[in-house]
């Protein structure tokens, strides 16, 4: 009984809002949290041009619309998916975190192997946010 009274106030507690990890010193991640003095591992954040309530559902379907991308967890405003890489199966990491007081979705694509990845997690940041100005979701940077 003692645990179980446990286990409903565990659940009971609000969840924190999920962050973005810093990028490493690699150059294989980016991030719309780094500096914008690290143009080796900034993007511009994903910046609503609609309702945060209406964007969110938005930036989720087409992120995992994206070829080869997994669900691994999502919440009210964070989303994490593996997207697999075509040919030699690497696993990247794409989070997306919606700021509606700002209205902006902020979003960090990682490699989690290797050092370099040729520019291949800056294009999937990229694809997404041309695919959400396509859909008059986010505003053009």
């Amino acid at each position: 009984m003692r645990n179980l009274l446990m286990m409903l106030c565990l659940l009971a507690v609000p969840t924190v809002a999920q962050e973005l990890a810093p990028c490493p010193s690699s150059p294989n991640c980016v991030s719309s949290l780094a500096s914008v003095n690290d143009a080796e591992h900034a993007v511009a954040p994903l910046v609503l041009i609609v309702p945060a309530a209406d964007a969110w559902p938005l930036v989720r379907e087409t992120a995992m619309a994206m070829p080869r991308t997994r669900l691994v967890s999502e919440n009210e405003d964070y989303l994490h998916a593996e997207v697999t890489s075509r040919i030699f199966r690497f696993v990247d990491d794409l989070e997306l975190v919606l700021n509606a007081a700002e209205g902006r979705v902020d979003v960090r694509s990682a490699s989690r192997t290797g050092y370099g990845d040729m520019g291949v997690n800056r294009k999937r940041v990229e694809q997404l946010r041309l695919q959400l100005q396509q859909q008059g979701v986010i505003a053009v940077p």
